[in-house]
Order: structure tokens, then sequence, then C-alpha cells
């Protein structure tokens, strides 16, 4: 029976609880360079980070975006994009299940009704972790009782194999879009490790399957009417921060391998270099922007904070690929060897890549700039 409340026990221990921005850029950093140990032996043997996902919740920084008035952190949004940008540095995987989890609570917190938030966002603070995902188009969601009986699949997405709940986008009758929260522990919710992409291996990617199952009404949400709406805007800005992480990965790999041959191609380096300075700016304005939408959502401000979004998020990744080719063609052939996988980083960016609507995206950008805005 699919009802908010009726929680599943978690085995981790209890979640610390960040108290300031500054303890949560710290633990990210304390933890990205614990995951950056293993990340290419994981990669290389398809070795899901479990224990580093619940680290993640076991710190608190799961727990960042609870807002203030569910008694969490009042983040913004640029800080947030760079803490994922930190992790996925470390493991980029990681990084994308963290993109997925932190766009889930953006839309509950948008979108949810006080009690629903206030059940859920205490989960979060307990180190609960979330996961995004949408049914596919033969689902069947039919009245029965106080809510509706359910049965289909999700889309595969990233972070489901390592969720507690899935948030997963499905279309009520007659045809009311909605989220709905599922326990990912409750029976009748089937989950499939299907990932078999060469890139991203370890990013928890899976398919949630629903025989017959009761979706109480208290554990359903209406979903954003807008497709400006900051939950979307949120996850194209942590997309971009999971590609900034790999583009610092795949440069900080540059430097190693050249070593002392960097004088010979200072130019090259420095274009780049100056290519993910400004894709962190980028993300810094959009963060800001995004900021201001979630205090004054309308309709201006949010279609604002998507535009700066779409645009952080279309620049990262062309720089992350940009910097992962140039990873090869600066430090040569040495760099190949199958030994080292450098080769993860264009894996991991070709594939985080092809998640994102490029074409859709840069169709609104012309719609809003032919407007006149800036």
């Amino acid at each position: 029976m699919g009802t908010v409340s009726q929680f599943h026990e978690s085995l981790r221990p209890p979640a610390h609880r960040i108290e300031s921005e500054e303890e949560a850029i710290s633990t990210a950093r304390d933890l990205a360079a614990a995951f950056r140990q293993q990340a290419s032996e994981r990669d290389i043997n398809r070795i899901l980070p479990f224990a580093e996902l619940d680290a993640l919740s076991v710190s608190g920084l799961t727990a960042i975006t609870v807002p203030p008035d569910h008694e969490g952190l009042d983040m913004s949004n640029a800080l947030l994009a760079e803490i994922v940008a930190i992790i996925a540095e470390g493991d980029a995987s990681i990084g994308e299940a963290l993109e997925s989890h932190f766009s889930a609570l953006e839309t509950l917190r948008a979108q949810a009704a006080e009690d629903l938030k206030a059940s859920l966002f205490a989960r979060v603070l307990l180190g609960d972790r979330f996961s995004g995902a949408a049914f596919t188009d033969g689902a069947e969601l039919t009245a029965e009782g106080p809510g509706y009986r359910l049965s289909g699949r999700t889309r595969q997405a990233p972070g489901i194999l390592f969720a507690d709940w899935i948030a997963a986008a499905a279309t009520a009758p007659p045809s009311r879009p909605v989220t709905l929260y599922l326990a990912r522990g409750e029976e009748g919710v089937q989950v499939v490790d299907d990932w078999d992409g060469f890139g991203q291996r370890t990013n928890g990617s899976a398919t949630a399957i629903i025989g017959t199952f009761h979706v109480n009404a208290d554990a359903i949400a209406p979903a954003p009417s807008s497709g400006h709406s900051t939950g979307i805007s949120l996850g194209l800005l942590l997309k971009a921060g999971v590609s900034l992480g790999i583009a610092r990965a795949a440069w900080s790999d540059l430097m190693t391998a050249i070593g002392d041959r960097s004088t010979t191609v200072l130019p090259q380096i420095g274009e780049r270099a100056i290519r993910i300075e400004a894709m962190a700016a980028a993300l810094e304005r959009a963060g800001r922007k995004l900021d201001i939408a979630q205090v004054n959502p309308v309709d201006a401000a949010m279609a604002d904070a998507h535009f700066s979004a779409s645009a952080a998020a279309v620049l990262a990744g062309e720089t992350a690929l940009d910097t992962a080719n140039a990873l090869f063609e600066l430090a040569g052939e040495t760099s190949a060897g199958i030994g080292l996988n450098l080769d993860r980083h264009w894996r991991n960016t070709r594939i985080h890549a092809l998640s994102l609507p490029r074409d859709k995206l840069l169709h609104t950008a012309g719609e809003y700039m032919s407007t006149g805005r800036i």
C-alpha cells in the first residue's frame, strides 16, 4: 500500500545535520576525495557505490536542500551546483545520482501539499534518498478508494538503485499530470538493474516495475504546470554541475599525464582552463536566477532561470566533452593505456549528455531571446 504514513526503516545510522554552507562545502570535498580513490576501479568492474551513497546520507549532504520551514538549511542554488560538481569530480556516477535526488526534492518543495512535504522532508533529514523517474505511456493509473491502482513501469532513470523513494511522473484520469511518491521497499515495487551504457556505469540507473499497487491520495502531488518550473531548471543546473565535475576530473588527469611537458602546450592548456572557468561562472549566474525564481515564482522569473540553466547545461556538456578529448590530444598515446582508464571521462560525459534535450533547449532559448529579453 503506497502511503507516506507507512515508512520503511533504514539500516543506516542517523544522518548528521549540516548547519552551514561552509560545512556543506567542506563535507563535499572530504567525501569527493574519498570517492575518487576507487572511482576508476568501480567503473572498470561496475561496482555499484552503495557504501559511498550511504556515506553521503550519513554525512547530511543529501539533506542540504530541505527548506528552513522543515528544519533544513537555506542553501543557495549556485553553491548546490558547486557541491554536485565537487562530488562528480570525485565520481561522476555518484554526482548524477545526487543530481536526480536534489531535483526530485525541488519538485516536492514546489508542488506537494504541506502534509506530504512534512512527511517526506522528515525522511530526508534522516538520510533517505530520492530518485526522479517517469512512467511509460503504457502505465495505468485508475481510481481505487482513497487513491489509485497503479500498474506499469518507469523509464530507465539514474539513482533508482540507490533510492529509498521514487518520485515518478504519471498521468491520473482523465488526463491530470501527477507525481507519485513510492517507497522503493514497498511490496509490489520491483527495481530492475538494466543499465548497460558504456559510461556512467555505476550511476544506479534502473527501471521500476509495478505489478498491481495501491497508491494512497496522500502520496500524490500535482505535476509542475509550467515547462519552466524550478524543478526542471534545477535539474538542468545540476546536470551542468555534473558536467563541470567531469571536466575538472579530466583536467586534473590531463595535467598529471603531461607532467613536465606542459610548457610545450601552454596555449592549449590555457584555452581549456578558461573554458572551465567560464563554465563555472555560467553555473553561478544560473544559480542566482533560480534563487530569485524560487522566492518569486512568477512566469518571467521562472523563464529567465530556465534560460540561464539551459545555457549552463549546454555549455557545460560541450566543455566537458572538449576537455575529455583534450586529455588524449595533449597527453599523447601513453594516456590511452587501458590500465589508466582515462577514457572513462569521455565515456561519462558522452553518456551524460544524451539525457540533455539539447535541441529542445535551443529551440526554447530561441523563443525566449526573440522576445528581446537578456
